[in-house]
């Protein structure tokens, strides 16, 4: 089977090839892209990519994630974001190939009490959001004239891997500085990079073939819920119990409302996913068992990931 994944750059993507490189997988064709292979804002290249590795699964980790910069990058936002995989879906059905996609909590307004379900509507705040959700409604739209095409959108929150993130910009200010202010008022789940894929790539595939799933959209997101004051805090207390030179102590962080560090673009305050739909499709699917992380919650992935950081 030939596997094609955009954005093998980025913290999703890295992660991907961990998981597809596994010698379980070793029988399927698998190419992995980055900006450099196919600049996924050229539009006549993505179609070139598609037509010369003829995927039989399209996994697109791939998109345009500079929320902020994306306000004064509209069209590239929108072109890396809805029309780009809008072309995926199209090849897809065309051609009876599955495509795994991967959105993101944005598409919400965080105005929400409680955890936001698939059903619940959507209303981005910025650009960033307006154009993932233009995205996804392009997949679904192209899928439901197709009803024997597989397809799945994951959406997830606050990702964190190989490569830059919030839990490493806090450790690097943690020893910069003696102390530092963090929004207390934003609520999400961070969501680690490998456990993701490994969630994504048992949903979808079984070794040489893949799953016969329910195509839709599913929220991915581990156990629990902090604020970035929460994760920072709990980062900042790892890093120390595990021998990291800081100046700052996790008390030395002090939590303030979002109103008080504005940016150029607005950030839902509630990012909190419900998982139950996508835990009932791998309950269906008898694949539980074969995620043993699926039930570990987000602190026990962060303090590992820390750890690891630590390490090294």
């Amino acid at each position: 089977m030939n596997i094609l994944v955009f954005g093998k750059d980025g913290q999703l993507g890295g992660a991907l090839q961990k998981q597809l490189l596994q010698p379980s997988m070793q029988h399927n064709h698998l190419s992995f892209v980055g900006r450099s292979e196919c600049d996924l804002g050229n539009l006549d290249q993505l179609t070139y990519t598609l037509n010369a590795h003829k995927p039989d699964l399209i996994i697109n980790a791939a998109a345009y994630t500079a929320v902020d910069k994306a306000e004064v990058e509209p069209d590239l936002a929108f072109s890396i974001n809805a029309v780009a995989p809008s072309i995926m879906a199209n090849y897809a059905v065309q051609h009876r190939c599955a495509l795994l996609h991967f959105s993101t909590d944005y598409i919400f307004d965080g105005s929400k009490q409680g955890t936001y379900t698939e059903n619940d509507v959507v209303n981005p705040l910025g650009i960033y959001g307006k154009s993932k959700q233009a995205g996804e409604d392009a997949i679904v739209t192209v899928f439901a004239q197709h009803s024997t095409a597989q397809y799945a959108i994951f959406r997830t929150s606050w990702v964190y891997g190989d490569g830059g993130n919030f839990i490493r910009t806090i450790l690097r200010l943690a020893k910069e500085r003696p102390a530092l202010k963090v929004i207390d008022d934003q609520f999400g789940v961070p969501t680690n990079a490998e456990w993701l894929a490994d969630v994504a790539m048992h949903f979808v595939l079984d070794r040489d073939h893949v799953r016969p799933f329910n195509s839709g959209i599913y929220h991915a997101a581990p156990v629990g819920e902090t604020s970035w004051y929460g994760l920072a805090c709990l980062a900042a207390q790892v890093a120390l119990e595990s021998g990291q030179q800081l100046q700052m102590l996790p008390a030395e962080i002090t939590p303030i409302p979002a109103s008080e560090y504005p940016l150029p673009a607005p950030r839902p305050m509630n990012s909190r996913l419900s998982r139950d739909k996508l835990q009932m499709e791998l309950e269906r699917l008898a694949i539980v068992s074969k995620l043993p992380h699926w039930n570990t919650p987000w602190s026990d992935q962060v303090a590992a990931y820390v750890k690891k950081l630590s390490e090294q």
